[in-house]
């Protein structure tokens, strides 16, 4: 018979207990509780011997029921669209990282850009009773809406800019990026411009915002495809083709993500195009490859993983009841010129 076993012997039959911690180290159940939740304030060698007899009887803390005592549960929850492209992976990063040295714990769930998901989401994540949730984005069901204000919960929206958060929102205008590339592209003077996007709210608000700035110097073309997000390498092949069928003359094009900017961009390479002096290509992300096609691709730069952390130390300052957190806490973002526009 193991250590293990023996432990497990002294203890009642079914899931190991708080008492039975307490009755295997010799102490009283205030004091494992106090060297589960604040173990700085146990001596050392009272903390060993009870950690040691949780290691020998497997026994997992019930946070939750201890969580309900104290209103803390040390559980932040986070949506986002999908973790598939280092676009959210990034500012998922930067959000657990902040968090779990703050000794509390992500629970993530994936929207899938989909509205009546994030609800499902939203309810099933607060019937878990965590200490604050991150959305993001900034356009929700009414019945989200109302779920959360009702929840008086700390809330922190991400990737969006709003002079009107739910709570607090960290990020930044969709539709000043699309304005800072249009402005970026004019100034190469080319014949025509194109916006090639997905339909998801933040990158609709990017081609807005790019169409408003050029309104009364150029229409803005638009592929006839249909592209839902996340959108792929296929979509901006497809749709670049689309374009440069369409006729002469130069062509600046501004994409709703650097994966379909690289689509684009092959589609061009193909056909021979010559870049950026024939035609401009502009993507958004700044992904890890960006820097490395042929020719390297000029592209929006966000710092994702500060979202995550600045989202994570807005919601922890208000879970200690911090009331100066800012409503609105701005990224910056800029071009990043390269050999394709």
């Amino acid at each position: 018979m193991t250590e293990h076993d023996k432990t497990k012997n002294n203890v009642t039959n079914g899931p190991v207990t708080l008492a039975d911690i307490a009755k295997l180290a010799g102490v009283s159940p205030v004091t494992v509780s106090r060297a589960i939740n604040t173990p700085s304030l146990v001596k050392p060698r009272t903390l060993e011997a009870i950690e040691r007899v949780i290691a020998k009887t497997g026994y997992v803390p019930n946070l939750l029921a201890g969580g309900l005592a104290s209103r803390r549960t040390r559980l932040i929850a986070a949506i986002v669209p999908s973790v598939a492209s280092t676009i959210f992976a990034e500012t998922i990063e930067g959000l657990n990282a902040e968090l779990v040295s703050a000794d509390y714990q992500l629970l993530l769930g994936l929207s899938g850009y989909d509205a009546s998901r994030e609800l499902e989401l939203t309810r099933a994540i607060l019937a878990r009773r965590p200490d604050g949730i991150i959305l993001t984005g900034i356009t929700h069901l009414k019945e989200t809406r109302a779920m959360l204000t009702g929840a008086g919960l700390p809330i922190v929206e991400i990737w969006d800019s709003t002079p009107s958060p739910l709570d607090t929102a960290v990020g930044f205008s969709h539709a000043a990026v699309g304005v800072l590339v249009a402005e970026h592209l004019l100034i190469k003077g080319y014949d025509r411009y194109a916006q090639v996007g997905a339909n998801d709210p933040r990158a609709v608000q990017r081609r807005d915002g790019f169409v408003g700035r050029l309104k009364g110097i150029a229409d803005v073309e638009l592929p006839e495809l249909e592209m839902n997000s996340p959108s792929t390498f296929r979509d901006g092949r497809m749709a670049m083709a689309q374009l440069l069928d369409r006729g002469e003359g130069t062509l600046g094009v501004f994409c709703s993500s650097d994966v379909v900017a690289h689509g684009a961009l092959a589609e061009a390479h193909a056909r021979g195009c010559s870049m950026p002096d024939k035609l401009g290509i502009v993507g958004f992300g700044d992904f890890d490859f960006a820097p490395h096609t042929h020719p390297p691709l000029t592209t929006v730069r966000i710092d994702r993983r500060e979202i995550g952390t600045k989202a994570a130390r807005s919601i922890l300052r208000k879970i200690e009841g911090d009331k100066d957190v800012e409503a609105m806490i701005n990224v910056d973002f800029h071009i990043v010129a390269r050999g394709t526009a």
